[in-house]
């Protein structure tokens, strides 16, 4: 029988509590840390290692891990979840973005239909859409081939998918499976929209409006911005445009699109990038052969993590230690740090899936826990990170764990020699270099260059930057953030946070402010 009980009654979690700390700077140093790192490590999805040997943790603490994740019930948790349990508690919905790329389980049917057929159906009807594209069956009123597709959406809509083709723009190019160059617009700063539309030919673009509702604000005001430039050009829109969005929504049954293409309220936008909302623009812009190794990518993590024994799934580990330093050792942050280009805007997709899933002060019932939750997400690709925020990183106040991200080979497939070495070697030396700096530090006189050390940090480590591999990272972090809900007991997908500010924006607009509000549209010329 599952049950749902808040961290700080679980006996395990009080049991890390007294659990001696570990000195990492003696645990790392000479041979007990090299044995560490070799021992510390999770074979992932795709080839990918999980080496948490530079964490603060050893046997002692990962066995109290360990019977944490048993009591409670993470796997039993999660094989409820797809399956398809009502896992989404605030809006009594089920939760079903792994059925987008795979079937774990048991089929699941909801609204009268079985999901995974109804998903399978969206990206074929994509592929199509996409291949009718190339052949120029679908062209522009001058009967042209489209060569740039841009996406309109915000949050969930926009950071996945962009995330995705910015790490494979350069893989594609070199594997000449760069279909259409992609562009995406989010902002509701007009100068956002207008950026996009000066670099691109907008006679020879698709543009798509995604919007699970239909009325998403942001949405819909670059939608018109776009629709109005369409027709300053003397454009058809409806040549021009497509839908993602939901069956039921006002957009379904537009005669502004070409298509509409379908998701449902069981995805959160966060978790949507393997179905229709990344489908499209992914398939248009590298070919539905690609998005597909992007979804198999994604479901050989999703089938690691079903993994009961922590010690063996890299995501539930990765969760387990995230919660130790969180409630146990009191860290606020954790750092992001990509050693590769192709992920510069991984960092930014993270920060929603993470913050906005776990950052919760109630439980699933509604009621206010005593412990936190969520930690603060932030990063940047190295090495631009070590020359940028990693001074307070290694002598700041605060101490932040780290999470790195590595890759043995670059996506170009070619590289020179400079001063004996490559640059993916100077690249891989120094993420190695930093994880040693990081947890050892180096002691000296001089106080202004001495380093305290004991500062913790996990490495992941691929062969290459991949669709399939991209695949499985995304889903990696996907399913450690189902898994920290999990334990803190909250609900990660739902998003009351984000309402408020919306209420209170429609209602500045429609100049029904006083007070405070009243003050502030006042000085921002509303």
């Amino acid at each position: 029988m599952i049950t749902w009980n808040n961290l700080d009654t679980l006996q395990a979690f009080q049991e890390l509590l007294k659990a001696d700390r570990v000195e990492l700077v003696s645990a790392m140093s000479g041979e007990g840390g090299a044995e560490r790192v070799k021992n510390y490590s999770i074979p992932m999805a795709e080839g990918f290692v999980y080496n948490y040997g530079a964490k603060q943790v050893d046997d002692k603490v990962l066995g109290i891990l360990a019977k944490l994740a048993e009591e409670a019930q993470l796997s039993e948790k999660f094989e409820e979840l797809y399956n398809g349990a009502v896992v989404n508690t605030g809006e009594k919905r089920l939760v079903l973005h792994h059925l987008t790329r795979g079937q774990l389980g048991n089929a699941v049917e909801a609204d009268g239909v079985d999901k995974r057929e109804f998903y399978t159906e969206q990206q074929k009807k994509i592929a199509e859409f996409a291949e009718k594209v190339y052949s120029g069956e679908i062209a522009n009123e001058a009967g042209e081939k489209f060569t740039t597709v841009v996406q309109i959406g915000i949050g969930g809509s926009d950071l996945g998918p962009r995330a995705v083709y910015l790490a494979l723009e350069n893989w594609a190019k070199k594997n000449n499976t760069l279909k259409m160059e992609a562009r995406f617009i989010s902002n509701v700063d007009p100068d956002d929209a207008a950026a996009v539309l000066n670099s691109i030919d907008v006679a020879h673009s698709l543009f798509i409006v995604v919007s699970k509702s239909g009325t998403t604000l942001e949405t819909l005001t670059n939608e018109a911005f776009v629709k109005d430039a369409l027709k300053k050009a003397g454009l058809d829109v409806s040549k021009h445009m497509l839908a993602i969005t939901s069956e039921t929504s006002p957009l379904a049954k537009g005669t502004d699109y070409l298509a509409a293409f379908f998701m449902d309220d069981y995805i959160g936008g966060r978790y949507s990038s393997t179905s229709a909302v990344g489908g499209a623009v992914l398939s248009l812009a590298f070919g539905p052969e690609v998005f597909a190794q992007f979804l198999d990518g994604a479901a050989e993590a999703d089938k690691s993590a079903t993994e009961k024994d922590p010690f063996k799934n890299a995501a539930m580990m990765d969760a387990l230690i995230g919660v130790y330093e969180r409630n146990v050792l009191g860290h606020l942050c954790t750092a992001v740090l990509p050693y590769s280009q192709a992920l510069n805007r991984f960092p930014a997709h993270l920060q929603q899936l993470d913050m906005e899933s776990n950052g919760k002060c109630v439980n699933r019932f509604g009621e206010r826990v005593h412990y936190s939750t969520g930690p603060v997400i932030f990063g940047e690709p190295g090495t631009n990170g070590q020359h940028s925020f990693y001074q307070l990183l290694h002598q700041g106040t605060d101490l932040v764990p780290l999470q790195f991200v590595g890759f043995k080979n670059n996506q170009i497939g070619t590289d020179v020699v400079i001063q004996d070495s490559t640059s993916q070697q100077k690249l891989c030396a120094n993420v190695a270099a930093q994880i040693i700096a990081f947890a050892c530090g180096k002691a000296d006189e001089n106080r202004n260059k001495n380093f305290e050390g004991g500062r913790p940090s996990s490495i992941i480590i691929g062969e290459q930057v991949n669709p399939r591999t991209i695949g499985a990272l995304l889903a990696h972090f996907e399913n450690k953030v189902m898994f920290q809900g999990f334990l803190w007991n909250v609900n990660s997908f739902d998003q009351e946070g984000v309402q408020l500010g919306k209420v209170l924006a429609k209602r500045v607009l429609a100049h029904e402010t006083d007070g405070a509000l009243k003050v502030f549209s006042d000085l921002l010329n509303i």
